[in-house]
């Protein structure tokens, strides 16, 4: 019994200390772990300027209304495809109808079509805007950060954040009179890379109706952009 009682106590010990390994194993992971974070940033140029254009228009037959902005919206394209470097997208078409006073009875309907142009030769753009003008209405200019500049710009900043992370974690080590260090996770995030926004409708001023096409004056400005470094890094003590 005694025996039993002995071997007994020896399973409980050893199993106890098999258990007790991956707690070890886990202190020992984050043994003197330090969370740091870096952020570097740079102004980036709104490079891409998008043009929104609509006609609407009102009838009382709705198919001889869909045939006026159809024919409207035609000649818009067929002038817009004549200029390089800019690319056509259509916008949203809508009709819906309209009623009398009471609203209950249509009188009539309503149909409004849009035209999106981008490009990143704003003076082309903004001389096929003022000559659009002429049939269409302003419905807004947007700007944003082309594609490829987003991109060299992030590859520029990751490099930057990786720079004044390691900057960082080496300045942490010699603050704990450690010897070196290695890094035990990092990630890198981007922001301030803007989606277009709408700017209001713009008021074209021309001395009379028959005067030439007002070329819209543009000054798309600038982004703020940032790429930060978060992360952990495990110093070597000496």
């Amino acid at each position: 019994m005694h025996t039993l009682r002995r071997s007994a106590a020896l399973l409980a010990l050893s199993v106890g200390t098999v258990a007790s390994l991956p707690a070890l194993a886990v202190d020992e992971l984050h043994y003197n772990q330090i969370s740091l974070r870096a952020e570097v940033s740079q102004e980036v140029a709104r490079d891409l300027m998008i043009v929104t254009l609509y006609t609407e228009e009102q009838n009382t037959d709705p198919a001889k209304l869909a045939a006026d902005v159809s024919t409207t919206m035609n000649k818009a394209l067929a002038q817009a495809k004549e200029v390089k470097d800019i690319t056509l997208r259509q916008g949203s078409r809508n009709s819906y109808p309209i009623y009398d006073t009471k609203g209950q009875k249509i009188t009539g309907w309503r149909e409004r079509a849009e035209l999106r142009l981008e490009s990143s030769d704003f003076a082309a753009l903004s001389k096929l805007t003022g000559e659009l003008l002429t049939d269409l209405k302003m419905g807004g200019m947007d700007f944003a950060i082309a594609t490829p500049t987003r991109k060299a710009s992030e590859d520029a900043l990751l490099k930057e954040a990786v720079t004044a992370f390691k900057s960082r974690a080496q300045l942490a080590t010699d603050a704990l009179g450690g010897k070196s260090y290695k890094i035990v996770n990092l990630n890198l995030n981007s922001n301030g890379y803007p989606q277009p926004y709408m700017r209001g409708p713009m008021m074209m001023k021309a001395a009379a109706m028959d005067s030439a096409p007002v070329t819209p004056e543009v000054e798309a400005g600038t982004s703020q952009v940032s790429m930060t470094a978060d992360g952990a890094i495990e110093v070597l003590m000496q």
